[in-house]
């Protein structure tokens, strides 16, 4: 058994690279994991919980405590798997850390061989009975389950419901029940599957000439309240249908005008030539425009109209069945046997009949109820606590039911009462409450049809429920295309699949992470994924399930965990996002408050020689100061910190703002009671060092920008957490929020040096000449916004972005521009210790809106460059004196000039508007103005102007070519700001 006094691997060294590698290549191939059963959010990937289990249940072989029959063990197993060892304690460290970044390859998960050597290593290593592995976070199970993989006994639990739901499937049926389970959920599913599609067949239709609808494609709609027009507005988003290279489908709206009623819109299908063809949306932050009149209708008016329809989202009819109002249904998706591609057509009379009937059979569904007294249909009112995420409440949507049409809540409410009825056992029950979901997903009055890919994309695209104008309703499936009988047929795969693992089943709770669950002492990892502080309201957004759930799972089940009215949100371990509509009191202070309670909780439990590791990945210095001071309150040192990526860059989140790539991995071990008071000083002076060395191992192993600052979080904190306090010299105690400011402020010295070199030393000692703050901003900005996975935080946004967010004005975040954005918060971490002062700069190189700081695009700039004489003038004066027009360079920092400036394409170009008088008020131009200014002459084309620029900068001192170059390296390949850098650069007189 591994001494008190041994370090663990993980203490010492990890596979960043490798691991991440692996753990990216997983997530993007979809390959069988947890969320293979059911959507939870924020999953981590199964090779990441993998890898970091072994390091944190293996001693360090370099250790002179480490256990000599590890090492024989060791040295007698790794051979089989990868060759042979050296003969030194250093040789054997690697060859484990090379097993560990190994075996993080799914492909390699189930190899007989690999789990033989990690399984007898973990029982070397951790004495005669298994290790207890503790979750109490545990979520989709990613953690326990790997931790079973590895022959340990797990306890996992989760305040939520949906939660457990999932952990009881993965971690306790499949395990218990085997290739039995198989067979029985194909025994029940099909008897749910064929009575759902005789009772629900004649709701969907299927056309005459045998093509197949699989997808309804839907606007909400207001009226125009312009005097002399009432027309009908389509609140539509994109009016294209299918936008492919080589197939196109879009539709148009012509305007019937009748002087006895309101004008009346035609819709056609056409196939545009150009882009332009198409027309443009009808809404826009929640403004409908009228095709009729052209007439604007105000968000509150837009909201007002759809509160009365109780969200927009069914068809409102008369007592004869003819639509009167409501939604508007655009175009039929279609399949036929005989043809390839989807087809597209309007709306017949028989698809709002097929409507008009499940409309009545609703209303008789809603006066029945269930034996526990809820009735068929959700009726839970949907909280406004995070109104921020979960909009619809704003637009009427106020009951869950509410976000449903009226013919999807037929169809979820025949297969939850199909599968409540069926005769099955609690582990096929279960299966089909999981597949249930995922019907739940995609009959939805908030999923959208994505023409570029003419697909559906379900109502969880991003971590918000958000209103969409525009939706696509898909069909149940029937025969072949059953969409919940394809779940059920991949649940028996996965069940086939991890029936032959031979694992064994763990011990799953409902539980509040912070109440005492095991005894003192009793397990030797505690391995948690705690909430990351506001990114996600999992329980507000689990509510959708846990509604249908309560409805569908039988009474043995239900009983036990859906027993209230939604799912439980008292003593959830999240932020609420604040809104006035909101009562929520979960702030920082009780995010902090809650972590700090389930560490201690840890602590508690954790044997003396145990570890801990808590994952965590927030891009906000508060996020991270909260997390961190509840876990050295609950009196844990941070020992090492492994940032592993495993986020996708493509995420709909990371690709307007500096979203993390990386999950970082804090190892921490109980602080002894008996813990040393630190000295101040000590500690500051061992922080640079400590920092400097981190960052540069960080850099080896490809990690990059926020996901280094995040990473160097650990060490710092090993300095200061392994104290029981830490005292300046007059006895006055530090606190981790001063020590952090410090941290923050080193981080940023260290890119500082790294990227403009002596300069920022010159700057710091107030050397005349040195780098100025504008330059040190611009580039702590850009660095801060490399990432690890190799995409860089442009915001730009995409038709998909766009069409997913939530169109609220108010809960909004404000709409991107040209250029690259960073939290405010992140931005005032590191520019208030390196003395640069944000007002100074504002409208000057960046715009701060709503907590986001934009750095401003270069062409942008122009007019505060070259003033109310443009471009020409100065280039046309730089041709005859470079040192005149060089100190004629304007600058306006009290007027807010915002340049036009306009994108073309996918790849951003810069396009400079010189029209407009500028201010007469100037200041003093920096090097960072006369770069811009250069590479502005360069888009220009004013080579001789250039030339005579570099030239006058050439001999004014070397701050300008160290800072261009500088930027060359930052900013992101094929950016025409690099692109502009270099062609400038190669014009430099040699």
């Amino acid at each position: 058994m591994i001494p008190k006094e041994c370090k663990r691997l993980a203490e010492v060294d990890f596979p960043i690279a490798e691991v991440s590698r692996h753990a990216a290549r997983e997530k993007s191939m979809g390959y069988r994991r947890p969320s293979t059963l059911h959507l939870w959010w924020a999953t981590k990937p199964l090779a990441a919980c993998r890898a970091m289990l072994l390091a944190l249940l293996w001693p360090d072989p370099c250790d002179p405590h480490c256990p000599g029959e590890f090492k024989r063990k060791a040295r007698q197993l790794l051979p089989s798997v990868q060759g042979m060892i050296g003969p030194s304690d250093h040789d054997l460290r690697k060859a484990l850390l090379k097993f560990i970044g190994d075996f993080a390859n799914g492909n390699l998960a189930d190899s007989p061989k690999y789990l033989e050597v990690s399984r007898t290593l973990v029982d070397i290593a951790q004495g005669p009975e298994a290790p207890l592995v503790v979750d109490p976070f545990a979520g989709s199970g990613s953690i326990p389950l790997e931790a079973l993989r590895l022959g340990c006994e797990v306890f996992a639990s989760d305040l939520n419901p949906v939660a457990c739901l999932i952990l009881k499937v993965l971690l306790e049926d499949i395990p218990r029940h085997g290739l039995r389970l198989r067979e029985n959920l194909r025994r029940v599913g099909g008897q749910v599957i064929t009575q759902a599609e005789t009772e629900l067949a004649p709701f969907y239709p299927t056309d005459p000439d045998g093509s197949v609808p699989i997808a309804y494609l839907w606007a909400r709609t207001v009226q125009c309240e312009s005097p002399n027009c009432g027309c009908e507005i389509p609140l539509v988003s994109s009016f294209w249908l299918c936008n492919k290279a080589n197939r196109k489908r879009a539709l148009r709206c012509k305007v019937a005008r009748d002087e006895h009623r309101p004008p009346q819109l035609e819709i056609e299908i056409f196939e545009p030539e150009l882009d332009k063809d198409v027309p443009c949306a009808t809404v826009a932050r929640a403004k409908a425009t009228c095709l009729a009149c052209g007439a604007v209708l105000p968000p509150e008016r837009v909201r007002a109209q759809l509160a009365a329809q109780r969200g927009g989202a069914d068809v409102i009819f008369d007592k004869k069945g003819c639509r009167v109002g409501g939604a508007r249904l655009m175009a039929v998706v279609t399949l036929r046997s005989d043809q390839l591609g989807r087809g597209y057509r309007l709306a017949k009379d028989s698809d709002y009949q097929a409507v008009f009937l499940a409309q009545r059979q609703v209303s008789l569904l809603q006066s029945a109820g269930t034996e526990t007294g809820a009735s068929l249909v959700p009726d839970e009112t949907i909280s406004l606590n995070e109104v921020r995420r979960i909009s619809v409440p704003l637009y009427g949507a106020t009951t869950w039911g509410d976000i449903f049409t009226a013919r999807q809540k037929l169809a979820l409410s025949t297969y939850s009462r199909l599968i409540r009825s069926v005769d099955s056992n609690e582990a096929s029950s279960r299966l089909c409450g999981l597949a249930l979901d995922r019907l739940v997903m995609v009959l939805s009055a908030h999923c959208r049809w994505k023409a570029t890919g003419e697909s559906l994309i379900d109502m969880f695209g991003q971590h918000a429920i958000g209103m969409t104008w525009t939706f696509a309703e898909s069909t149940p499936g029937f025969q072949q295309r059953n969409v919940f009988g394809a779940w059920l047929k991949r649940y028996e795969a996965f069940v086939e699949t991890c029936a032959g693992a031979t694992l064994r089943a763990g011990q799953i709770e409902q539980r509040d992470a912070t109440s005492d669950y095991l005894p003192h002492e009793s397990c030797q990892i505690w391995f948690t994924d705690p909430p990351y502080y506001d990114a996600i309201p999992y329980a507000h957004l689990s509510d959708c399930f846990y509604v249908w759930l309560k409805r569908a799972l039988p009474p043995v089940i239900g009983s036990s965990m859906f027993r209230g009215a939604l799912s439980p949100k008292d003593g959830e371990c999240v932020v609420d996002r604040p809104h006035k509509l909101s009562t929520s009191k979960k702030d920082a202070r009780y995010f902090e408050a809650r972590i700090m309670d389930a560490a201690r909780v840890g602590r508690h439990i954790t044997s003396p020689s145990g570890c801990g590791c808590v994952v965590f990945a927030h891009k906000t210095t508060e996020g991270w100061e909260a997390l961190l001071s509840g876990i050295v309150a609950a009196q844990w040192c941070i020992t090492a910190s492994w940032p592993i990526a495993t986020e996708l860059g493509t995420r709909l989140n990371a690709r307007d703002t500096a979203s993390l790539a990386t999950s970082v991995h804090l190892v921490c071990r109980p602080r002894p009671e008996n813990a040393p008071t630190g000295d101040w000083a000590k500690v500051l002076r061992e922080l640079p060092k400590r920092v400097g060395d981190w960052m540069e191992r960080l850099e080896s192993e490809g990690v990059r920008g926020a996901d280094l600052v995040f990473a160097c979080v650990g060490p710092a904190l090993e300095i200061f957490s392994r104290y029981r306090r830490v005292e300046t010299a007059d006895g006055r105690e530090v606190s981790l929020a001063e020590y952090l400011e410090k941290v923050w402020e080193v981080v940023g010295r260290t890119a500082l040096e790294q990227v403009l070199g002596t300069a920022e030393a010159r700057a710091r000692n107030g050397a005349a000449g040195a780098v100025e703050e504008d330059a040190r901003l611009t580039a702590l900005f850009l660095w801060t916004l490399q990432s690890t996975n190799g995409d860089f935080a442009a915001s730009e946004e995409s038709e998909e972005d766009e069409a997913a967010e939530d169109e609220d004005e108010e809960g909004a975040a404000p709409k991107a521009g040209k250029g690259y954005t960073l939290v405010f918060d992140v931005v005032r971490r590191f520019a208030q210790p390196l003395g640069i002062n944000l007002p100074k700069w504002e409208n000057r190189i960046i715009e701060t809106r709503k907590g986001v700081v934009r750095l401003l695009a270069v062409s942008e700039r122009a007019k505060l460059l070259f003033g109310q004489d443009g471009r020409e003038a100065v280039a046309d004066l730089l041709e005859t004196d470079p040192l005149a027009a060089t100190r004629q360079l304007a600058l306006f920092p009290d007027q807010d000039v915002k340049p036009a400036a306009r994108a073309t394409g996918r790849r951003r170009r810069i396009a400079v508007d010189m029209a407009g008088d500028a201010p007469a008020a100037q200041a003093e131009a920096t090097t960072l103005d006369r770069v811009h200014a250069a590479m502005l002459l360069q888009a220009g084309g004013r080579t001789n102007a250039l030339r005579a620029l570099l030239k006058a900068e050439q001999e004014r001192g070397p701050y300008f070519l160290r800072l261009a170059n500088a930027l060359s390296a930052l900013y992101p390949k094929g950016s025409e700001e690099k692109r502009l850098l270099d062609a400038m650069l190669l014009a430099m007189p040699r």
